[in-house]
Protein backbone atom coordinates (compact mmCIF):
# COMPACT_ATOMS: atom_id res chain seq x y z
CA UNK A 1 0.00 0.00 0.00
CA UNK A 2 1.24 3.46 -0.88
CA UNK A 3 1.59 6.24 1.63
CA UNK A 4 0.03 9.49 0.47
CA UNK A 5 -1.98 10.28 -2.59
CA UNK A 6 -1.10 9.11 -6.06
CA UNK A 7 -0.13 12.08 -8.26
CA UNK A 8 -2.68 12.86 -10.93
CA UNK A 9 -5.62 11.01 -9.43
CA UNK A 10 -7.37 14.30 -8.70
CA UNK A 11 -6.29 15.90 -11.97
CA UNK A 12 -7.93 16.08 -15.35
CA UNK A 13 -6.31 15.15 -18.61
CA UNK A 14 -5.73 18.26 -20.70
CA UNK A 15 -5.12 18.54 -24.44
CA UNK A 16 -1.45 18.73 -25.38
CA UNK A 17 0.05 21.65 -27.25
CA UNK A 18 1.91 20.45 -30.30
CA UNK A 19 5.10 21.45 -32.08
CA UNK A 20 4.52 24.78 -33.81
CA UNK A 21 1.99 26.02 -31.23
CA UNK A 22 3.10 29.34 -29.72
CA UNK A 23 3.22 28.26 -26.03
CA UNK A 24 5.98 25.73 -26.80
CA UNK A 25 8.25 28.34 -28.34
CA UNK A 26 7.90 31.12 -25.77
CA UNK A 27 9.71 31.26 -22.40
CA UNK A 28 7.35 30.68 -19.48
CA UNK A 29 6.74 33.18 -16.70
CA UNK A 30 7.57 32.68 -13.03
CA UNK A 31 4.92 31.34 -10.68
CA UNK A 32 3.99 33.93 -8.06
CA UNK A 33 0.89 32.32 -6.52
CA UNK A 34 1.50 29.06 -4.66
CA UNK A 35 -2.21 28.52 -4.00
CA UNK A 36 -4.81 25.92 -4.94
CA UNK A 37 -4.72 26.78 -8.67
CA UNK A 38 -1.05 25.77 -8.81
CA UNK A 39 -1.79 22.54 -6.95
CA UNK A 40 -4.57 21.82 -9.45
CA UNK A 41 -2.24 22.47 -12.37
CA UNK A 42 0.33 20.04 -10.97
CA UNK A 43 -2.38 17.37 -10.57
CA UNK A 44 -3.51 18.01 -14.16
CA UNK A 45 0.07 17.75 -15.40
CA UNK A 46 0.50 14.35 -13.74
CA UNK A 47 -2.85 13.10 -15.07
CA UNK A 48 -2.02 14.28 -18.59
CA UNK A 49 1.51 12.85 -18.48
CA UNK A 50 0.25 9.45 -17.36
CA UNK A 51 -2.56 9.42 -19.94
CA UNK A 52 0.00 10.16 -22.69
CA UNK A 53 2.45 7.59 -21.25
CA UNK A 54 5.22 10.13 -20.78
CA UNK A 55 7.97 10.50 -18.19
CA UNK A 56 7.79 14.29 -17.86
CA UNK A 57 5.52 17.17 -18.78
CA UNK A 58 5.89 20.95 -18.64
CA UNK A 59 3.02 23.39 -18.09
CA UNK A 60 3.35 24.98 -21.53
CA UNK A 61 2.68 21.55 -23.03
CA UNK A 62 -0.91 21.97 -21.81
CA UNK A 63 -1.07 25.63 -22.81
CA UNK A 64 -0.14 27.16 -19.42
CA UNK A 65 2.84 29.50 -19.75
CA UNK A 66 4.10 28.91 -16.20
CA UNK A 67 7.47 27.60 -14.97
CA UNK A 68 6.25 24.22 -13.70
CA UNK A 69 7.02 20.65 -14.70
CA UNK A 70 6.33 17.16 -13.38
CA UNK A 71 8.24 13.91 -13.82
CA UNK A 72 7.98 10.19 -13.14
CA UNK A 73 11.18 8.96 -14.70
CA UNK A 74 13.74 6.22 -14.07
CA UNK A 75 17.47 6.76 -14.16
CA UNK A 76 19.87 4.35 -15.84
CA UNK A 77 19.82 2.10 -12.74
CA UNK A 78 15.99 1.84 -12.95
CA UNK A 79 15.55 3.96 -9.81
CA UNK A 80 12.22 5.80 -10.08
CA UNK A 81 12.19 9.58 -9.61
CA UNK A 82 8.76 11.11 -8.99
CA UNK A 83 8.06 14.78 -8.38
CA UNK A 84 7.48 18.27 -9.65
CA UNK A 85 9.37 21.55 -9.77
CA UNK A 86 8.06 25.10 -9.67
CA UNK A 87 10.26 27.97 -10.92
CA UNK A 88 13.16 25.59 -11.59
CA UNK A 89 16.67 26.71 -12.45
CA UNK A 90 19.10 24.36 -14.17
CA UNK A 91 22.16 25.07 -12.03
CA UNK A 92 24.54 22.39 -13.25
CA UNK A 93 25.07 20.05 -16.17
CA UNK A 94 28.23 18.03 -16.40
CA UNK A 95 29.69 14.63 -16.95
CA UNK A 96 29.70 12.98 -20.33
CA UNK A 97 27.67 14.46 -23.17
CA UNK A 98 25.77 11.57 -24.75
CA UNK A 99 23.59 11.35 -27.82
CA UNK A 100 20.52 9.30 -27.02
CA UNK A 101 17.03 8.82 -28.39
CA UNK A 102 14.72 11.60 -27.29
CA UNK A 103 11.05 12.10 -27.98
CA UNK A 104 8.41 14.53 -26.78
CA UNK A 105 4.69 14.33 -26.08
CA UNK A 106 4.33 17.50 -28.17
CA UNK A 107 5.87 15.71 -31.17
CA UNK A 108 4.01 12.39 -30.88
CA UNK A 109 5.64 9.40 -32.49
CA UNK A 110 8.90 11.18 -33.39
CA UNK A 111 12.34 10.91 -31.84
CA UNK A 112 15.94 11.73 -32.65
CA UNK A 113 19.38 11.23 -31.19
CA UNK A 114 19.89 14.33 -29.02
CA UNK A 115 23.00 15.38 -27.09
CA UNK A 116 22.51 15.77 -23.34
CA UNK A 117 24.80 15.68 -20.33
CA UNK A 118 24.52 12.60 -18.13
CA UNK A 119 24.30 14.65 -14.90
CA UNK A 120 22.01 17.58 -14.10
CA UNK A 121 21.09 19.54 -10.99
CA UNK A 122 17.90 21.58 -10.85
CA UNK A 123 16.81 23.86 -8.01
CA UNK A 124 13.27 25.07 -7.53
CA UNK A 125 10.27 24.86 -5.26
CA UNK A 126 7.49 22.47 -4.43
CA UNK A 127 3.84 23.33 -4.99
CA UNK A 128 3.75 24.61 -1.39
CA UNK A 129 6.77 26.89 -1.89
CA UNK A 130 9.39 24.73 -0.15
CA UNK A 131 12.86 24.89 -1.74
CA UNK A 132 14.07 21.66 -3.37
CA UNK A 133 17.16 20.48 -5.24
CA UNK A 134 16.94 17.55 -7.64
CA UNK A 135 20.00 15.64 -8.91
CA UNK A 136 19.62 13.49 -11.98
CA UNK A 137 21.90 11.04 -13.73
CA UNK A 138 21.56 9.14 -16.98
CA UNK A 139 18.05 9.06 -18.45
CA UNK A 140 16.66 11.10 -15.55
CA UNK A 141 19.25 13.84 -16.20
CA UNK A 142 18.04 13.85 -19.84
CA UNK A 143 14.44 14.23 -18.61
CA UNK A 144 15.31 17.16 -16.33
CA UNK A 145 17.15 18.99 -19.12
CA UNK A 146 14.31 18.28 -21.59
CA UNK A 147 11.58 19.62 -19.28
CA UNK A 148 13.67 22.64 -18.29
CA UNK A 149 14.15 23.42 -21.98
CA UNK A 150 10.36 23.51 -22.41
CA UNK A 151 10.11 26.26 -19.80
CA UNK A 152 12.73 28.24 -21.73
CA UNK A 153 10.64 27.95 -24.92
CA UNK A 154 12.81 25.23 -26.49
CA UNK A 155 12.11 21.70 -27.69
CA UNK A 156 14.61 18.94 -28.33
CA UNK A 157 14.51 19.69 -32.07
CA UNK A 158 16.26 23.00 -31.26
CA UNK A 159 19.34 20.97 -30.20
CA UNK A 160 19.51 19.08 -33.49
CA UNK A 161 21.60 20.06 -36.48
CA UNK A 162 22.22 18.74 -39.95
CA UNK A 163 20.47 15.64 -41.20
CA UNK A 164 18.98 14.79 -37.78
CA UNK A 165 17.15 18.10 -37.67
CA UNK A 166 16.05 17.88 -41.30
CA UNK A 167 14.75 14.34 -40.80
CA UNK A 168 12.63 15.22 -37.76
CA UNK A 169 11.24 18.34 -39.44
CA UNK A 170 10.32 16.30 -42.56
CA UNK A 171 8.58 13.71 -40.36
CA UNK A 172 6.78 16.46 -38.45
CA UNK A 173 5.55 18.04 -41.68
CA UNK A 174 4.01 14.71 -42.75
CA UNK A 175 2.46 13.86 -39.36
CA UNK A 176 -1.32 14.01 -39.13
CA UNK A 177 -1.03 16.20 -36.03
CA UNK A 178 1.35 18.69 -37.67
CA UNK A 179 0.43 22.36 -37.44
CA UNK A 180 0.85 22.47 -41.21
CA UNK A 181 -1.92 19.88 -41.57
CA UNK A 182 -4.36 21.49 -39.11
CA UNK A 183 -6.95 23.97 -40.27
CA UNK A 184 -6.25 27.53 -39.05
CA UNK A 185 -4.15 26.70 -35.98
CA UNK A 186 -4.67 29.20 -33.19
CA UNK A 187 -1.39 28.49 -31.44
CA UNK A 188 -3.20 27.09 -28.41
CA UNK A 189 -3.89 23.62 -27.13
CA UNK A 190 -5.95 21.38 -29.36
CA UNK A 191 -9.55 20.62 -28.48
Amino acid sequence: MRNGSIPGTRGRVRPLTLFGDAPLHTPCREVTDFGPELAGLVEDLFATMYAAQGVGLAANQVGESLRVFVYDCPDDDEVRHLGHLVNPRLVETDGVSLRGPEGCLSLPGLEAGTERYDHAVVEGFTVTGEPVTVHGTGFFARCLQHEYDHLEGRVYVDHLTGWRRRKVLRQEAKASWSRRNRPESTGTARD
